[in-house]
């Protein structure tokens, strides 16, 4: 694992905030730490932030019936655009802090559509990782909606690691990783590895994340079509200390999924 010269890393929303939906400034902190150390061990690393609509929410304090008066995509749009600039604001404070530059790049399923715009958002990445940048990635929620918008981050986090040719993705949830059975039964335990092609549907539950859009079926989805593409999968808990760098320096010290790359 520590022959990886270039990984994606998803964090979700349910990892940068609360409970009451506050951006976690120690969580956020900890997590630019290992960035920061992989950073420093060789890695290239393509952040994919997902947090911006929960921390604009959470930092407007509308009232119920200021809610109530605009429809979802209103106040997604809101949200967003409030919330975005407080993310990365954070993120350009606590990289700093380690000599650290980051660029925001925010993009729209439709950028993936063509050649051109795939091209274009490559060259952008690629430029900013020669002259190390760190990359942020988040949809553009202010202009995206309805079907204008991924399905979730882990849906983008995929379109980016293929799109960079990282060796490996990991998502990070508030969940240790894909269980073989109800995660709040003491006798469930996490899957450790899924081979390339193991049908794992009998293990998925269909809930959805309290903080973000994405939930254990997206995420496994979007590690069956990434791992098909060659790239290896975690799936593991961003709430954990140390997690990126015990999943890559010493794995047998921590649980997650790994699904496994196809090798042909």
């Amino acid at each position: 694992m520590t022959e990886f010269k270039r990984i994606a890393v998803k964090v979700g929303s349910n990892v940068l905030t609360r409970k009451d939906g506050t951006l976690d400034f120690t969580r956020m902190s900890a997590l630019v730490d290992q960035l920061a150390d992989l950073r420093r061990s060789g890695i290239q690393v393509i952040l994919i932030s997902s947090g911006a609509v929960a921390c604009g929410r959470s930092e407007m304090h509308l009232t119920v019936n200021e809610t109530q008066q605009m429809d979802s995509v209103e106040q997604r749009q809101l949200f967003s655009a409030v919330g975005q600039a407080k993310l990365m604001g954070r993120y350009v404070e606590l990289f700093r802090d380690h000599g650290i530059h980051v660029g925001q790049v925010l993009t729209e399923k439709e950028n993936f559509s063509t050649p051109r715009q795939n091209e274009n958002q490559r060259q952008c990445m690629t430029a900013m990782l020669a002259h190390d940048v760190m990359p942020v990635v988040n949809e553009n929620d202010t202009v995206c909606v309805t079907e204008l918008m991924f399905t979730d981050n882990d849906e983008l986090s995929g379109l980016i690691a293929r799109l960079m040719q990282c060796q490996a993705l990991i998502i990070l949830s508030n969940i240790d990783g894909l269980y073989d059975g109800n995660p709040s039964d003491p006798s469930s335990q996490v899957i450790r590895e899924i081979p390339f092609g193991e049908d794992i549907s009998h293990y998925i539950r269909t809930e959805r994340s309290s903080a973000g859009r994405g939930g254990m079926q997206s995420k496994c989805s979007t590690a069956s079509e990434v791992s098909a593409a060659g790239i290896h999968v975690y799936i593991a808990n961003g709430k954990r200390d140390s997690i990126l760098t015990d999943i890559l320096f010493s794995p047998d010290s921590v649980s997650f999924t790994h699904f496994m790359p196809n090798d042909k």
